[in-house]
């Protein structure tokens, strides 16, 4: 029999997710956003609920690209990064690919390289993140010479916020470097592509210059499209309208009687101050729930809501089932996302939250031994 753990993959939250991000953004078109392996649900297993909704898949490298030309899509490929090194154009002809150039030697690479047909390219202006792209006054040379070069068909504007989820140095999250794009950008032609999930669902409607909105031409919604949300606390998934993708569900192995000042696992880093029963569940950090999840951290045991106690370990965690006397042995323990026995709902976000970190990690970090299930 397999160990009692698996995760789910809910596509219709796919579906819906991306069907929010459209909405949000009026008449702009949606990059379903599959890097790190779909943030770790899967891109095989995502892939025919996000074709339902997407214009386009954004990736980060060639292998992802390769995939999603293997389901089948004929439509857009972006690679966010770009190519990382000169030899990948040529798959980038190959594959149909619209990649991104953010500095001088990609452009260098593409001027150099024999193109089978002109290829759509998306110039990235840093605006203020301080990660990828051309800095401000060095952003109009270098569309110059790509608008000059025939192995270019057409180049799109393209930043990304810092701070769109949240005040930017206790100012508005994108001001700053929404005028920053606006500025090395007038009068430029091309499409136009800013908005990440923060922005899509925060400033998606707010003026671009010319009767266009933040939203421009193109969005590039990540996390919420899988049901995760960039600005929790402040919001929850539900405020947005979004659905969990992901559901990581285990079993109780074993209950424990604890009573007062009896320890609980690791480093006795929980100590019972009365009587206790204490389920032992089938997930640890090899799973990839966070290790650093201290006590407290909450969980859902047969939908109803309680917390772990004391040290993640590599294949359990424990968790207080003293106020749940009909919990025991089986019973259902949701890490996060949805019960299957209630339904009730676990937002990855707060679980993330309460270890330190945010559910972009823990969807992410999902270990290939846990067996995965797609549903609708």
């Amino acid at each position: 029999m397999p160990r009692p753990i698996e995760a789910l993959i809910h596509t219709a939250a796919l579906s819906h997710n991306l069907g929010r991000a459209r909405e949000l953004a009026g008449g702009a078109r949606v990059w379903a956003v599959v890097k790190a392996n779909a943030y770790g649900h899967g891109i095989e297993r995502c892939f025919e609920a996000q074709r339902l909704v997407a214009d386009g898949f954004a990736c980060i490298d060639l292998n992802e690209a390769e995939r999603v030309r293997a389901l089948g899509w004929r439509g857009p490929v972006l690679l966010l990064e770009g190519v990382f090194e000169p030899r990948d154009l040529e798959l980038c002809s190959r594959l149909h690919l619209w990649h991104a150039i953010h500095c001088e030697e990609q452009l260098e690479w593409l001027a150099a390289h024999k193109v089978l047909w002109p290829q759509r390219v998306f110039l990235k202006l840093n605006s203020g993140m301080n990660r990828l792209g051309f800095k401000p006054l060095a952003f109009r040379a270098a569309w110059q010479r790509l608008a000059s070069l025939p192995q270019v068909e057409d180049v799109v504007l393209m930043t990304h916020f810092s701070d769109a989820d949240a005040l930017r140095l206790g100012q508005d999250g994108i001001a700053a470097q929404l005028a920053a794009f606006e500025a090395a950008t007038a009068d430029l032609p091309g499409e136009r592509s800013l908005a990440n999930s923060a922005a899509t669902l925060r400033h998606a409607q707010r003026p671009l210059g010319e009767g266009m909105s933040v939203a421009a031409d193109w969005v590039r919604p990540g996390v919420m499209g899988y049901g995760g949300v960039p600005d929790y606390p402040e919001h929850d998934a539900a405020y947005w309208g979004l659905q969990p993708a992901m559901s990581l569900r285990a079993k109780v192995l074993s209950v424990q009687e604890v009573q007062p000042g009896e320890s609980v696992g690791y480093g006795s880093a929980f100590v019972a101050e009365r009587p206790m029963r204490v389920g032992n569940v089938a997930c640890g950090y090899a799973d990839g729930y966070p290790r650093h999840a201290p006590t407290g951290t909450p969980v859902l045991v047969d939908g109803q809501r309680s917390r772990t106690l004391g040290r993640v370990s590599m294949d359990m965690l424990a968790v207080d089932l003293t106020e749940l006397p009909h919990a025991g042995f089986g019973s259902e323990v949701t890490l996060w996302g949805r019960s299957g026995v209630t339904g009730a709902l676990l937002d990855i976000d707060e679980v993330a939250r309460s270890a330190g970190t945010i559910g972009y990690e823990l969807m992410c970090a999902l270990a290939p031994r846990v067996p995965v299930r797609v549903e609708p």
